[in-house]
């Protein structure tokens, strides 16, 4: 997994796959980039391997994700989730593993609010109902095919923080079960 904020989905996704009917998935390795956020102490608690490989070290995105890329396929993951991971990653990153085995998971209703401000955008835009989006990766921003999708509604009192917390319970739920899908598929086409 990738992450660069508090981890819940990370948390989310590694509690699902430890229930005991979940047998194909494992949450194997979390890379961070921003040092010290919130995903290292999830993983740190949970006993998950983590590597931090910072963004701010590399000359461009290209060698950022090379480096990524280089991890993943050391540690031989199959399949990669973004889950937070607020960068925009190349075709560096994409095209070094089989189509439909990265995922992410993005705060909007795609193809509404694409991007890495999808719930401040929401909320500008005065719309009654927002929600998150599980897709695959492609090089084009939140454009790959869309996998589940759940809504949450935005009332008058809400602002980023509880909009924010509403998407996320959401992300959570809708999340797993399609990481666990996907891993079973890559399982009996891949071996």
């Amino acid at each position: 997994m990738l992450a660069s904020g508090s981890g819940s989905n990370f948390e989310a996704l590694v509690n699902y796959c430890r229930r005991k009917d979940v047998l194909v998935a494992t949450v194997c390795l979390l890379i961070v980039n921003n040092p010290g956020c919130g995903a290292e102490a999830r993983a740190e608690r949970l006993g998950i391997p983590w590597i931090l490989i910072n963004h701010r070290d590399f000359d461009s995105r290209e060698l950022h994700d090379a480096a990524i890329t280089n991890t993943l396929k050391k540690e031989d993951i199959d399949l990669v989730v973004l889950a937070g991971w607020m960068r925009i990653i190349t075709s560096e990153l994409i095209n070094a593993f089989p189509k439909g085995s990265l995922l992410n998971i993005h705060p909007s209703l795609l193809p509404a609010f694409k991007g890495g401000a999808a719930i401040a955008d929401a909320l500008l835009a005065g719309v009654v109902k927002t929600g998150c989006s599980v897709h695959e990766v492609v090089l084009d921003v939140d454009a790959g095919p869309i996998l589940a999708q759940a809504e949450v509604l935005i009332t008058k009192a809400d602002d980023h923080e509880s909009l924010s917390a509403k998407i996320h319970q959401q992300e959570h739920l809708i999340l797993p079960p399609i990481v666990l899908a996907k891993a079973r598929h890559l399982a009996q086409n891949y071996g």
